[in-house]
C-alpha cells in the first residue's frame, strides 16, 4: 500500500507531481465517494478492485471536463489554424496516471487514496492498455498529442475506435499465441460518444458525368459514430480532443431484402458494415493489401475531412451554421498532417469534395490541397510501402480513382517538361505502376499532393532523398525536410521513473519537463558524488521492483545485481533480436568453456510482438524461449546468465522495464530503422545504448558524444559497399569460430533435442538469404562491443558517470521539440507555453 505523506515527504515533494493540499485531497475523497456511490448498483453492497479504479478515474476526468470546454470554446474565440493529426494508429497505453501527472494532482490522489485505505498501484493496474497501436508509428502519435496540447496548439487526432487493439500475446510451449484484445469490455471511463457528429461514409456505386460535374451514385454508406477522448497539455489548461471514428450500419442497411421475407439475415449483415472499425490490422512494417484494410483507410479520411470542414465553415462554439463558404483561405486555417501513407487517400478525398460538391476549378483545388497536407514517411523498407491494386479501388472508390489517374496525368506533363524524353524518369515516378497487376503508389501520391514531406531522422531524411525518393527530391528539393522523432518526458520520465525526476528536480529544478534541454545542467553533475549516488540508487530501486514484479505475475526470479541488457520492440529480421541471440549462445559457450572464468552476470530480456503471419518473426520468439530454456536451467551458468521473453510487451510494460534496464539494445542493420523511439526512452531513463549508426542513434551519439555510446558495426556506405561487393555469409561462418559454433548448434538442435531441426528455417535464412540485413557481418564488431559493455559495468562509479551524461544529452529527443518544428516549418503556427483561463477563471 502507498505510504502516506510525511511532513518531510511535502517539504520535499516537487511539483511534477503536484501538491497535495487538505483543501484538494478532502475535495478529492468526497468527489471519489460519490462517484462510487453511482457506480455500485443497488444490489450490490461491496466495491471491488474496479469500482474503486472507475470512481478514480471518473474523479479525475471531472478535473479535465471543464478545461476541455474551455479550450474548445476559446479555440473558437481567437480562430487559430487548427492542426489535424490523421493516423491509423494511436498507441494511447493507459490514461489515468498520466492524466494525474499533467494536470498536477498525483500527489493529491496518492494522498487521498492512503487515507481511504486503497492502493493507487492497484487501482493504476486495473487499467486496460488502449492498444489501438501496433509500434511506433502508433506510440509516436500519443506522444504528439500530448504535446501538441503542452504547446498549446489547436490540434485535434483523428483515428479509428478499433473495438479490438493489438493482440494479447500468450506464449505457450515456448511458441506466440494471440487472443483478442477486448479491451472495452468493461468499458472506458475516458472516451465521451458524440452521436450528434455522425457522418455518413460512402464505398462501391458508379460515377456519372453531366454538364454539373462528376457524380458518385448508388453507393453504399456505412456511418461513423465519433468517440471524444480528452487530451491534457502539461499544466497549461489546454485540453485538446482525440476523435476516433466508430463504424455503424444505417438503419435501412440491406432491409430492401425484407421485402423478400430476409429481415433476419438483413439485420445480421449490419456486421459487414461495423467490421470497419472492429480490429486493428496487427502489421508493423509490412503492407497487407486487404479490401477491409482500404476501407478502414478510406472511413477515417472520409469522416474526418468532413468534420474538418464543417468545422471551417462555423466559427461559433457549439454551431453549426456555415459562416465560412470561401475556401481559398482554407490551407491558413486547416494544416492537415498525413502519418505514413495509410491516411493517403485523404488528398484524393480533399479533391473529391472541393471539384465535385463545392465546384472549385481544379487548379484551385488541387492548390488549396497541397498547401494543406504534409506527408510523414515512416519506414524505407519495400514491403512497407503501401500499392494498391487498382481494380480493388476501382471497385470500392471509383470517383478517387478518376482523381488519382487525373492527379498522374497532370503531375506526369509536368515532370516530362522538365525532362523532356526521360520516359524511364517518368516510369519511375508515375503514381500508377504498370504490370501483372496495376496497382497506385500511395507514397507518390502523398508526395505529390503535399506541400512537406519529412523523413523522422536525419539519416532517415537523407537516404529519403539520396534513394527512396531520389526523382522527387530532384523535382521538388524545397518540400523535403527532416523532423527527428520525440517522446514526451511527461509519460517517459516523470510518470514511468519518479526517482529519477524527483532525483534530477532537486539539482535543476522542475521546469524541465516542458523544457528538456535543461537536462544539459546535469553536466555540471557528472562529477558530484551524491548526485552519482543518487542516480545509482534510483536504478537499482527501479531494477528491484521489476525484479518483484516479474516474480509475481510470472513467477521467474532474476537477480537484480545483474545486469539488465533489454531489447524490447516489434519482432522483425531487420530489427535483429537474431544478433543478440547469437551473442546469448555465444556467451553461453563461453561460461560453459571457461566456468571458473569471472563473468559480469546479465539478465537479457527480450520482448515483442510477431505479426500473426509472418513465420521468421515467430520462429525467432520461439527461438529465444529455446535458448532461455536451456540456460537458464543449466546449474554450471547458474546466476550469471539468465535469458528471458517478456511476454506481452505494451505500454504498461514499457513503463516498468525501460526505468529498470542497464543496457538498451539498438542493433538494426544501418539503413533500415527510420528513427526508433524506444531508444530515445531508454536514454532517458538512465540505460546506456549498444546500437548501430541506425536512425536516431546517430543523433544520440552525437548528443551524447560517440564515446558514451556503445556504437558498433557496419555504417551505411559500408552496408551499401558490401552489397555492391556481394554478402556471403558463409565467409564469416567460416572465418568465426564461435560464429560457426553458435550456427552449428542450431542446426544440430542443441537448444531443441526433442525436435532437433526446429530452427533449420532460421539457419537456412541466416546462412542463404539474409542479403538484406546482413547479421552475420556485425557478428564480430557486436561481441567485442559487448566485451566493453561488461568491462565498463565492473566499474558502477564510470557507468553511472556516463548514465548521466545520457540523461544530460536526451533534450533533444523531447516531443515537444518535433511538434514545435513541425508546426514553425509545415504547420506555419507558432507554439505557445501560454496557460489558458481555467474554467474557474474569470472571463477578460
Amino acid at each position: 500500500m502507498s505510504r502516506p505523506l510525511s511532513d518531510e515527504d511535502r517539504r520535499r515533494q516537487i511539483s511534477v507531481r503536484g501538491l497535495a493540499g487538505p483543501e484538494n485531497v478532502g475535495e478529492l475523497k468526497k468527489n471519489f465517494n460519490r462517484h462510487l456511490h453511482f457506480t455500485l448498483v443497488k444490489d450490490r453492497n461491496v466495491a471491488t478492485s474496479r469500482d474503486y479504479y472507475f470512481a478514480l478515474a471518473h474523479t479525475v476526468r471531472d478535473h479535465l471536463v471543464g478545461r476541455w470546454l474551455r479550450t474548445q470554446q476559446y479555440y473558437y474565440e481567437k480562430d487559430p489554424k487548427r492542426i489535424y493529426y490523421l493516423s491509423l494508429e494511436f498507441y494511447m497505453g493507459r490514461t489515468l496516471t498520466n492524466t494525474m501527472v499533467n494536470l498536477g494532482l498525483q500527489s493529491s490522489c496518492d494522498e487521498a487514496l492512503y487515507q481511504l485505505g486503497l492502493d493507487m498501484e492497484e487501482l493504476q493496474e486495473i487499467e486496460e492498455d488502449a492498444g489501438l497501436g501496433n509500434g511506433g508509428l502508433g506510440r509516436l502519435a500519443a506522444c504528439f498529442l500530448d504535446s501538441m496540447a503542452t504547446l498549446g496548439l489547436a490540434a485535434y487526432g483523428y483515428g479509428i475506435r478499433y473495438e479490438f487493439g493489438i493482440f494479447n500475446q500468450k506464449i505457450a510451449g515456448g511458441w506466440q499465441v494471440e487472443e483478442a484484445d477486448d479491451w472495452l469490455r468493461f468499458g472506458n471511463p475516458w472516451e465521451k460518444a458524440r452521436p450528434e457528429y455522425t457522418i455518413p461514409v460512402h464505398f462501391y456505386g458508379r460515377v456519372e458525368h453531366g454538364p454539373g460535374g462528376a457524380r458518385w451514385m448508388d453507393t453504399q454508406v456505412v456511418l461513423a459514430l465519433p468517440y471524444d477522448t480528452p487530451v491534457p497539455g502539461y499544466r497549461n489548461n489546454t485540453v485538446n480532443t482525440l476523435r476516433l471514428w466508430s463504424a455503424r450500419a444505417p438503419n435501412d442497411f440491406n432491409l430492401k431484402d425484407f421485402n423478400v421475407g430476409g429481415y433476419v439475415q438483413a439485420v445480421l449483415d449490419r456486421n459487414l458494415a461495423e467490421n470497419i472499425s472492429r480490429v486493428l490490422y496487427p502489421n508493423d512494417n509490412f503492407f497487407e493489401g486487404k479490401e477491409l484494410r482500404l476501407k478502414q483507410e478510406y472511413f477515417v479520411v472520409a469522416a474526418t475531412l468532413h468534420d474538418i470542414i464543417r468545422r471551417f465553415k462555423s466559427a461559433k462554439f457549439g454551431s453549426r451554421d456555415p459562416v465560412r463558404t470561401n475556401f481559398e483561405s482554407f490551407p491558413d486555417k486547416v494544416a492537415i498532417q498525413l502519418n505514413d501513407t495509410h491516411p493517403s487517400l485523404a488528398i484524393p478525398e480533399l479533391m473529391r469534395i472541393l471539384v465535385d460538391e463545392e465546384k472549385l476549378g481544379w487548379d484551385q483545388a488541387w492548390d488549396i490541397t497541397v498547401r494543406t497536407c504534409a506527408y510523414t514517411n515512416h519506414t524505407v523498407l519495400p514491403e512497407a510501402l503501401e500499392r494498391w491494386p487498382v481494380h480493388l479501388l476501382e471497385s470500392l472508390l471509383p470517383r478517387h480513382l478518376q482523381l488519382i489517374y487525373e492527379i498522374n496525368q497532370r503531375f506526369l506533363d509536368h515532370v516530362y517538361a522538365r525532362f523532356p524524353g526521360d520516359l524511364e524518369r517518368l516510369r519511375r515516378m508515375s503514381l500508377v505502376e504498370e504490370g501483372a497487376v496495376k496497382r497506385i503508389n500511395m507514397a507518390h501520391l502523398c508526395i505529390v499532393g503535399s506541400h512537406a514531406v519529412n523523413g523522422v531522422a536525419e539519416i532517415h531524411s537523407q537516404i529519403l532523398k539520396d534513394s527512396v525518393f531520389k526523382d522527387f527530391y530532384e523535382l521538388e528539393p524545397h518540400k523535403f525536410q527532416n523532423k527527428t522523432n520525440g517522446i514526451t518526458p511527461r509519460r517517459w520520465l516523470v510518470m514511468c521513473n519518479p526517482g529519477l525526476a524527483e532525483v534530477i528536480a532537486q539539482r535543476i529544478g522542475e521546469d524541465f519537463v516542458s523544457d528538456l534541454d535543461q537536462l544539459r545542467r546535469l553536466r555540471d553533475f557528472v562529477d558530484d558524488e551524491s548526485f552519482i549516488r543518487d542516480v545509482a540508487t534510483v536504478k537499482q530501486e527501479n531494477k528491484a521492483k521489476f525484479a518483484a514484479y516479474l516474480e509475481k505475475v510470472s513467477g521467474l526470479r532474476i537477480n537484480p545485481a545483474s545486469l539488465f541488457d533489454v531489447q524490447v520492440k516489434r519482432i522483425h529480421e531487420y530489427k535483429r533480436q537474431l544478433l543478440n541471440c547469437l551473442h546469448i549462445i555465444t556467451l553461453y559457450n563461453r561460461i560453459k568453456k571457461d566456468p571458473g572464468k569471472p563473468f559480469v552476470p546479465r539478465t537479457i530480456m527480450i520482448g515483442g510482438k510477431a505479426a500473426p503471419g509472418y513465420h521468421m518473426a515467430k520462429m525467432i520468439i520461439r527461438l529465444v524461449t529455446a535458448i532461455g530454456d536451456v540456460v537458464n536451467q543449466d546449474p554450471a551458468v547458474g546466476d550469471r546468465l539468465k535469458v528471458l521473453f517478456l511476454e506481452n510487451y505494451r505500454v504498461s510494460l514499457a513503463e516498468k522495464v525501460i526505468p529498470a534496464a542497464d543496457l538498451s539494445e539498438q542493433i538494426s542493420t544501418a539503413g533500415t530503422e527510420a528513427s526508433g523511439t524506444g531508444n530515445m526512452k531508454f536514454m532517458l531513463n538512465g540505460a546506456l545504448t549498444i546500437g548501430t549508426m541506425d536512425g536516431a542513434n546517430v543523433e544520440m551519439a552525437q548528443e551524447a558524444g560517440e564515446e558514451n555510446l556503445f556504437i558498433f558495426g557496419m555504417r551505411v556506405p559500408d552496408v551499401e559497399e558490401l552489397d555492391r561487393k556481394g554478402y556471403r555469409a558463409q565467409e564469416f561462418y567460416d572465418r568465426l569460430p564461435e560464429l560457426r559454433q553458435a550456427v552449428d548448434q542450431l542446426s544440430c538442435g542443441f537448444f531443441s533435442p526433442r525436435q532437433p531441426d526446429l530452427f533449420r528455417d532460421i539457419v537456412n535464412m541466416l546462412m542463404n538469404h539474409d542479403r538484406s540485413f546482413k547479421v552475420f557481418a556485425d557478428y564480430e564488431a557486436y561481441v567485442k562491443c559487448q566485451e566493453k559493455v561488461s568491462a565498463l559495468y565492473k566499474n558502477p562509479r564510470e557507468w553511472t558517470r556516463t548514465v548521466i551524461r545520457n540523461v544530460a544529452a536526451a533534450g533533444k529527443f523531447s516531443s515537444d521539440r518535433t511538434i514545435a518544428q513541425y508546426a514553425r516549418e509545415i504547420w506555419g503556427c507558432e507554439p505557445s507555453r501560454q496557460r489558458i483561463p481555467a474554467p474557474d477563471d474569470p472571463r477578460v
